[in-house]
């Protein structure tokens, strides 16, 4: 691919883009369950499109010079925080979304710890169900990540674990509130309780649950305390293009007050060029998807939420009780809101996912972990609710499908040979070897570029077979053939 001599028309740049998307999965309509959030009100969309237009250029960098950037946020901030507890001391920030958030709050208790108790590497104490954004932010910002094992059958969070691993290093605990992998909440006054007495720092991963959780409440849902009401909470974090259904990027991070997000802040003087002062980890950015995010929020209102968490809500019981029928499908755990999780012990959830997917739906696919297993995902929105019967009339059909296959002696055989391999004793050569193995290798059989077949379930069954280091660094090594430009047309002759 290289730069067109001359500029192309607007009508062909727009159809170039649409044949480009056009294996892209479908973003409404309610097929889709993960990754996408999908309110159900294409006006919401068509709002939301506008403002993120009207403010495109803006840029975030300096508030100074776009000061319209720096009301819109703190009106966002203030929304946000009202509706997790806050009072008038919670301050916050805006960012692009909750993997930043979260490492945001790890990097502010890091810092906090050394300014209090001197350099030195620091601990994140984490359940075992904690975002992998924490293991992120523990490996960009240095931190010694220490995992603990979570309840075996709720998947809550173990208080007494929890409590046995921090120690004189801990700079941060972290609770969610729920977690992704089974959509349960850990016990955070539990947590909080524990935190708070030696003095460390708490924060709550409410990425994606902080913004239904109040409104589920509201409906009869028995959802614990898990906001800034709980004394302890230090910080939390929210996704707004989840539940509150604003266009990606969009999330905040909160903190009891200003003392505390000090500890966030970057300021660079040092240097021959402009004064550098960042709230996020980002510097110059649009302020597209702020404008965005508070054009929704006073779009929708609160009665437009409360109408749309109904929905979302009797789309995951209808969901759960849909499973609870189909033979051999558990949800594992009690969710109380909108995130399900269902194993198959007799079956391979992999080839349920990719039944669904040959019946036009997408679910997702959790590789086992510890005391979780290999089990499908479901991410209800509020337009599931039109679709949701359907749906499981499908997923019934693909668990029957997947119960007929049948799984040959060799094929246990290398999954169980997987789990005994050393990753450290791996080469590069290896790893191209087992890519070109899972079906993951050149396009056209010369190694030129890799491709995702249009069947997953045996790449999902190696990859659950393997050790989680290994899997880590296969993906790495697919993902960094995956991303390669493709090699310029060759000139025309003559």
């Amino acid at each position: 691919m290289t730069l067109p001599t001359s500029g192309l028309p607007r009508e062909d740049v727009f159809a170039r883009l649409a044949d480009i998307r056009a294996h892209d999965l479908d973003t409404r309509g309610g097929r889709t369950w993960a990754y996408v959030y999908d309110s159900g009100r294409a006006e919401v969309d068509e709002v939301a499109g506008q403002a993120y237009l009207a403010f495109l250029h803006e840029n975030g960098l300096d508030p100074t010079v776009f000061p319209s950037v720096l009301h819109l946020e703190n009106d966002v901030v203030a929304i946000a925080a009202a509706h997790l507890g806050g009072d008038e001391h919670t301050v916050g920030s805006f960012t692009s979304g909750g993997t930043e958030s979260c490492m945001l709050a790890v990097k502010a208790a890091r810092d906090r710890f050394r300014e209090r108790h001197g350099a030195g590497r620091t601990r994140i104490v984490l359940p075992d169900t904690a975002h992998a954004a924490f293991s992120k932010a523990a490996h960009y910002f240095d931190l010694e990540e220490v995992r603990v094992p979570v309840d075996p059958v709720t998947f809550r969070a173990d208080v007494d674990a929890v409590a046995g691993a921090i120690d004189a290093r801990t700079a941060i605990v972290v609770g969610s509130a729920p977690q992704y992998a089974h959509g349960v909440v850990d016990p955070i006054e539990e947590l909080a309780s524990v935190t708070a007495q030696r003095d460390v720092w708490f924060h709550v991963d409410a990425c994606i649950g902080g913004w239904l959780l109040p409104y589920a409440r509201r409906l009869g849902v028995e959802v614990p305390a898990f906001d800034f009401t709980v004394p302890g909470v230090t910080s939390m974090s929210m996704d707004l293009h989840k539940y509150a259904y604003c266009p990606k990027g969009a999330s905040v991070v909160l903190y009891r007050d200003a003392e505390l997000r000090r500890h966030q802040l970057y300021a660079c003087a040092d240097w021959s060029g402009y004064t550098v002062i960042n709230t996020t980890m980002q510097s110059t950015k649009s302020a597209g998807p702020l404008a965005a995010a508070w054009a929704t929020l006073h779009f929708v209102g609160d009665d437009g939420y409360l109408d749309i968490a109904r929905r979302t809500q009797q789309a995951t019981r209808r969901l759960v009780d849909g499973i609870a029928v189909i033979d051999g499908l558990e949800v594992l755990g009690d969710p109380p809101m909108s995130l399900v999780a269902a194993q198959a012990p007799d079956f391979s959830v992999f080839e349920v996912v990719d039944e669904m997917k040959r019946r036009g739906w997408y679910v997702q696919p959790q590789l086992a972990h510890r005391g979780s297993p290999a089990n499908v995902h479901f991410s209800v929105t509020a337009s599931s609710a039109d679709v949701v019967d359907a749906m499981l009339d499908d997923l019934a059909a693909s668990c029957e499908a997947a119960r007929r296959i049948e799984v040959g002696d060799d094929t246990r055989q290398f999954l169980a040979a997987l789990s005994g391999l050393d990753p450290d004793a791996f080469t590069p050569e290896m790893y191209a070897g087992m890519l070109q193995a899972a079906g993951l290798g050149g396009r056209d059989g010369s190694g030129g570029g890799v491709g995702l077949p249009e069947d997953m379930a045996s790449i999902n069954a190696m990859l659950n077979a393997l050790p989680p280091a290994l899997r880590e660094k296969l993906l790495v090594a697919f993902l960094n053939e995956l991303f390669r430009p493709a090699a310029p047309a060759p000139a025309p002759a003559g």
